[in-house]
């Protein structure tokens, strides 16, 4: 006989393939799938990155091939055909300028496509306090910093007005601020570390979880309070050949159960969506783990009912 104890330590078996996919997620007894980390973008915007995912051999010496690289209305059927109940659409800038443009399309998005979670962005720019009040009027409850790829610092002095409205209004801000796939000038841990100390209440989700800073950025989940980790790409046969986990990180995961949040990077990946869940569910923590991480975790930070 399996006690009760015993049984909430089992974890079922990921899905094999994309087809998979619901029959898991009633086997887990969660509503849908919280996904945190899925993008849409303009479509001659979404097309550019897609041609550098294309030269990615040439970028970061391995291919990277788009594995839902379809349109945008087959994209958000097949999410919904996961499970996943409120849609994303994660932008972010590169350059001066864009942060407010990208709102204006994303309250678009929000407004054409009625499960989805209306998001923005931000850039260290003079007129940052104004777009982002801009967005939080809007009714925007999810944002995206990516400090990588807009090579700028998370602690510059110009993003401060943003980030004291989205520290007060309590909304998250999914971070990339990890070194993976590249290093960056301003990646890593010390920088974000150092918003935090001046703004301990943001609520910030740090992507990929923060590869391959992995401790580093799960030191601040347990420092402060509202900074959760994101799944994306994590554990995958993928990440595992150039960012593994190293062998105590596992256990750490576990004993942040409620800091963990599922993330995809949806639809711009080389595997099959399936794959990011049959990942975390081999990391063998649990069914209860993995309901709080595919669904209520992310459902609580991003209002899904």
């Amino acid at each position: 006989m399996v006690d009760r104890e015993q049984q909430a330590a089992m974890t079922t078996p990921g899905p094999e393939s994309d087809a998979d996919i619901p029959d898991y997620v009633h086997a887990l007894g969660i509503p849908g799938l919280a996904d945190v980390h899925v993008h849409f973008l303009p479509e001659p915007m979404l097309r550019k990155v897609w041609a550098y995912f294309d030269g990615a051999e040439e970028h970061y010496g391995a291919p990277w091939p788009i594995t839902y690289r379809f349109d945008e209305a087959t994209r958000i059927a097949v999410l919904r055909g996961f499970g996943v109940r409120a849609i994303p659409a994660l932008t972010y800038p590169h350059k001066p300028g864009m942060a407010r443009w990208l709102n204006e399309w994303n309250t678009e998005f929000a407004r054409r496509v009625p499960d989805s979670i209306h998001c923005a962005t931000l850039y260290p720019e003079p007129d940052v306090a104004s777009y982002v009040a801009d967005a939080l009027a809007s009714g925007a409850r999810l944002f995206k910093m990516h400090v990588q790829v807009g090579a700028f610092a998370p602690d510059d002095e110009l993003l401060e007005p943003g980030w004291e409205q989205l520290e007060a209004a309590g909304v998250p801000v999914v971070i990339h601020a990890g070194s993976a796939p590249l290093p960056g000038e301003f990646t890593g841990s010390e920088r974000v570390a150092r918003v935090l100390a001046k703004h301990p209440e943001l609520t910030l989700v740090v992507a990929h979880a923060g590869m391959p800073e992995y401790h580093e950025f799960a030191d601040l989940v347990e420092r402060y309070e509202h900074v959760h980790l994101d799944t994306t790409m994590v554990a995958t046969d993928y990440t595992e050949r150039f960012a593994p986990l190293p062998g105590d990180y596992v256990a750490r995961l576990g004993e942040l159960r409620e800091r963990v949040v599922l993330g995809s990077d949806y639809p711009n990946i080389p595997y099959p969506y399936a794959h990011q869940l049959a990942a975390l569910a081999r990391l063998d923590l649990g069914d209860d783990w993995m309901r709080d991480v595919l669904w209520h975790n992310g459902a609580r930070l991003m209002l899904i009912e």
